[in-house]
């Protein structure tokens, strides 16, 4: 699973493997390059599913998941900054990205369910799109008991306009529903 995870998030990066530290890497002789932050972004996000996450693959869809501790934010476009409430014992992620291009897609609407060993919904919740290092869809959650869980993550259709002919299926036409299971949620 690692190994399937690592090359999937690895794709974007094997131009920029190129790159010494901090570099930018040329994609063409026409001068493009990779930005430095984009190698990272995928750099990171490589790491913390092996550290702390896992991946399931459903058609179209690479969907990585990586569980914390719950974690402060800004919201409100920024202006008000929030600390984890009360209670709240995990920041859960979804990062969802096109099988095809290893790309993370944005506009995706994301609800995300955990659930217990008897398969009952213990918080059902929408995620929120993040910028971070690397852009996520996530929340804070409040897991009653350290345990094992099953978590289901359910995308709908990403809401933006795709290129294509008449006669092609556009990308990620269609949403998917995956499960991450004996996934261990214990207070850290």
């Amino acid at each position: 699973m690692l190994r399937k995870t690592l090359a999937i998030v690895a794709a974007p990066l094997a131009l920029a493997s190129l790159a010494g530290c901090g570099a930018q890497v040329a994609a063409s002789e026409k001068g493009f390059t990779v930005p430095a932050g984009v190698t990272e972004q995928y750099e990171v996000l490589a790491n913390e599913v092996a550290e702390k996450g896992k991946t399931v693959t459903s058609g179209d869809w690479t969907v990585n998941l990586i569980t914390e501790a719950a974690e402060p934010w800004f919201d409100e476009h920024a202006s008000h900054f929030r600390a984890p409430k009360s209670g709240e014992t995990h920041h859960i992620e979804i990062i969802p990205t096109e099988t095809a291009t290893g790309r993370i897609v944005p506009n995706v609407p994301i609800t995300l369910e955990v659930l217990d060993g008897n398969n009952k919904v213990v918080q059902e919740m929408a995620l929120n799109f993040y910028y971070s290092t690397f852009y996520h869809y996530a929340n804070n959650f409040t897991v009653p008991d350290d345990g094992t869980y099953t978590l289901r993550a359910t995308l709908g259709v990403p809401a933006f306009n795709r290129h294509g002919e008449e006669s092609e299926t556009p990308a990620l036409a269609k949403g998917a529903t995956v499960e991450f299971t004996d996934v261990e949620l214990t207070s850290e």
